[in-house]
C-alpha cells in the first residue's frame, strides 16, 4: 500500500499505538485530541492495568496475551524502563474450583498450554499473602507470568515514542465532523474550523466513540466502572512478594485490585454491570460504593477495612454488545475505520493493537482481526462467561 494521510480521533492507548504502527509503515499520521495528554478523563489514564492471559475458555484471548506478553517485556527493554511489572497475579475461589468455573477453566487452559500455574489452597495462600483472609477463598491459582502495567506512564512514553518518528501530535483539538467528497471521506474539522485533509480517518476515541459517532450507539456504549484508591499503613504488606495483583472469586463478585504503590497507595475496583453515561457527566461513584468496598474489604484484607479514601474514580469503559473490541472499517464511511469497544479488558493488548489496525487499515491479512471485524448484533454466539475488569 502506498504511504496515505490518516488522521486519528483519540490519543489515548488505541490511537497512539495505532499512530505508531502506521508511522512505522511509512504513513503520514495526524493524531488529534481534546487534550490535556494524556487526557484526565480517558480510561487508558490510570494508575495500573491488569496484564494477564486468564480468559477462562476463551482461548483466542489467551493465546492473543501471550504474544501481548512477550511484547510487553520488548517494551520494557526498548523503553529502558519498568512499564509492565510481571509480579504476578492470584486468583481466588468461593468454593472449590470446578469445570465451568472461571478459575478451573482458566487454570487447566493455562497448564494445558505450557504456563507455570500454581494452585493455592487457603493455606498456601494464608503463607504466601498474610494480608488477605484467606480462609474466605479454599481454594484458587497464581499465576506468576502475570502483573501490572503503569498505564498513565505508557501512553506517555508511546507518544513521545510517536513523535520522535514524526507522529504529528495536536492536543486541543475537538473533533466537529467529518469532510466528504462524494461517498469518501477526504478528512475532518475540528470545532476551531482547521480542516485536516485525509485519506483514512480513525475514530479511537474511547468512550466518546459513540458520542461523536451516533450511528456506533447500538454496537457500543460508555459504562462507568467504581475505583477506589485507599491509603494503607505498612505498604510492605500490600507489595510483592507479600501482595500481587488479585481477583477475589471474580466472575461471581467483580473484585479485583492491585499492589500498593510505595506511597501506600492501593487501588481496588469492581467490575460489574457499571452504569451508562454521557462520557463528560461528572465522574462521581455511587454514594453507596464506599459502604460496599468497606464491607468486601472487612472480609478480605480486614486490617484495611477503615483504611482512608485519597480518591475515587469512575473508569469508563466503551463497552461493545459482545464484549469484544471493534477494528475494522466501517461500512456505512468509505474510509472511516472504527478502534475502539475495549470493553474494559482492551489495555493489556497495547503492544498487539497497532498492528493489528494498520493490517486492517491496509487490508493485508492478520490472525487476530476476525474478531475485531463489523459485525451485527444477530451474529450473537453463545460463548463462556469471562471477566474482562482491568
Amino acid at each position: 500500500m502506498s504511504p496515505s494521510k490518516i488522521v486519528i480521533l483519540g490519543a489515548g492507548i488505541y490511537g497512539v499505538t495505532a499512530a505508531l504502527s502506521l508511522r512505522q509503515r511509512g504513513h503520514a499520521v495526524t493524531l488529534l485530541d481534546p487534550g490535556p495528554l494524556p487526557h484526565p478523563l480517558a480510561t487508558s489514564t490510570d494508575l495500573s492495568k491488569a496484564i494477564r492471559m486468564d480468559y477462562g475458555t476463551d482461548e483466542f484471548y489467551m493465546a492473543l496475551m501471550e504474544l501481548a506478553l512477550e511484547r510487553w517485556q520488548a517494551w520494557n527493554l526498548h523503553f529502558d524502563e519498568t512499564l509492565y511489572h510481571e509480579d504476578g497475579m492470584l486468583f481466588l475461589a468461593g468454593t472449590s474450583m470446578a469445570p465451568g468455573g472461571f478459575e478451573y477453566e482458566s487454570y487447566t487452559r493455562l497448564q494445558k498450554r505450557g504456563h507455570p500455574v500454581e494452585r493455592l489452597t487457603s493455606d498456601r495462600v494464608r503463607a504466601q499473602f498474610p494480608a488477605l483472609a484467606a480462609h474466605r477463598y479454599p481454594d484458587g491459582y497464581l499465576n506468576p507470568r502475570a502483573g501490572w502495567a503503569e498505564s498513565s506512564r505508557v501512553v506517555i512514553r508511546l507518544l513521545e515514542e510517536a513523535q520522535r518518528l514524526g507522529v504529528e501530535l495536536r492536543a486541543g483539538k475537538t473533533f466537529a465532523r467529518l469532510l466528504d467528497s462524494g461517498s469518501r471521506l477526504v478528512g475532518v474539522e475540528t470545532t476551531d474550523g482547521v480542516r485536516y485533509p485525509a485519506d483514512y480517518v480513525i475514530v479511537a476515541a474511547g468512550a466518546w466513540t459513540p458520542t461523536l459517532f451516533p450511528h456506533l450507539s447500538a454496537w457500543m456504549w460508555a459504562v462507568g466502572q467504581p475505583v477506589f484508591h485507599f491509603q494503607v499503613p505498612d505498604p510492605a504488606r500490600f507489595r510483592p512478594p507479600n501482595f500481587c495483583v488479585w481477583g477475589a472469586d471474580i466472575a461471581n463478585t467483580g473484585w479485583y485490585g492491585f499492589p500498593a504503590l510505595p506511597d501506600g497507595t492501593l487501588k481496588i475496583a469492581n467490575h460489574g454491570p457499571g452504569r451508562r453515561l454521557h462520557p463528560e457527566e461528572p465522574r462521581t461513584v455511587a454514594l453507596d460504593e464506599e459502604e460496599k468496598f468497606r464491607a468486601f474489604l472487612a472480609t478480605t484484607f480486614p486490617e484495611i477495612a477503615h483504611a482512608p479514601v485519597l480518591r475515587t474514580r469512575l473508569c469508563l469503559y466503551c463497552d461493545t454488545w459482545d464484549g469484544n473490541f471493534y477494528i475494522d472499517h466501517d461500512p456505512t464511511h468509505e474510509g472511516l475505520i472504527i478502534c475502539s469497544g475495549g470493553s474494559g479488558h482492551g489495555f493489556k493488548f497495547a503492544p498487539i493493537l497497532g498492528e493489528i489496525t494498520a493490517d486492517v487499515l491496509e487490508r493485508k491479512p492478520n490472525p487476530w482481526a476476525h474478531k475485531f471485524a463489523w459485525r451485527s448484533r444477530a451474529a450473537l454466539a453463545t460463548e463462556d462467561a469471562r471477566f474482562t475488569g482491568e
